[in-house]
């Protein structure tokens, strides 16, 4: 299945090189890497150049317009699928907090499922390093927005997702508002609405090996916001 990694950077000099080497370690051959650069100061976008420029397997796309975790995403999204050979879009992080070892696993279970997610809540799924407290909001902020959304779902802020191309296209990126955890539970919930097959396989996530976290509180309090909504 030919598959396209769509992996959103910012400031991640630190990481994406080893990032994208894992990734070789652990994909099939026919799958492809697209780096999405948001203007990043510490020149990313020149490191994964410099050091992939000649790959075959390695694209960067540098966006200008307004800095957007959704936007780069969704920009990312929308170059994978103008090639009408890629069959499947993954999105994950470039810190790998999102360990390529678990990419066999799910892009095997995407074979047969509309949307695979790495997901840190099913039966061997776990958060490696984060402090109680952090566990505990993050636990407790996914069974709210499954509350309310009432999606199939059981890590619905998960980053660590897939998705085949008809679901993916089905998905109105121009409907999507959301820019931060908000983001990966609008983008599950136009899924299941395009009738998505789900299936969540375990994974550990651990938190950023390298740099900060994007995530601010802006975000987090749009993602309490966003299970309203979309119900």
């Amino acid at each position: 299945m030919k598959t396209v990694i769509v992996i959103p950077t910012y400031n991640e000099a630190e990481s994406i090189v080893q990032t994208i080497e894992e990734i070789f370690k652990y994909a099939p051959e026919d799958v492809r890497l697209l780096v999405v650069d948001d203007q990043s100061p510490d020149r990313t976008a020149a490191i994964v150049m410099n050091t992939f420029g000649t790959h075959p397997r390695v694209s960067v796309l540098e966006r200008h317009g307004p800095r957007s975790f959704a936007q780069s995403y969704l920009d990312g999204f929308r170059t994978a699928l103008a090639d009408p050979a890629t069959e499947a879009v993954f999105e994950m992080d470039a810190d790998l907090s999102h360990h390529p070892r678990y990419l066999p696993a799910l892009l095997d279970a995407l074979r047969e499922h509309d949307v695979v997610i790495g997901s840190r809540y099913v039966h061997g799924g776990d958060i490696s390093n984060f402090s109680w407290h952090r566990r505990l909001i993050s636990h407790a902020a996914n069974i709210y927005a499954r509350t309310l959304t009432r999606l199939p779902v059981r890590d619905i802020t998960a980053g660590f997702v897939g998705y085949r191309r008809p679901i993916l296209e089905a998905i109105p990126f121009n409907a999507i508002q959301s820019d931060g955890y908000g983001f990966q539970i609008e983008m599950k919930h136009h899924a299941h609405r395009a009738g998505a097959r789900f299936k969540e396989i375990p994974v550990v996530f651990r938190d950023r090996y390298n740099g900060h976290s994007k995530m601010n509180r802006r975000m987090i309090w749009e993602g309490l916001r966003i299970g309203w909504r979309l119900r």
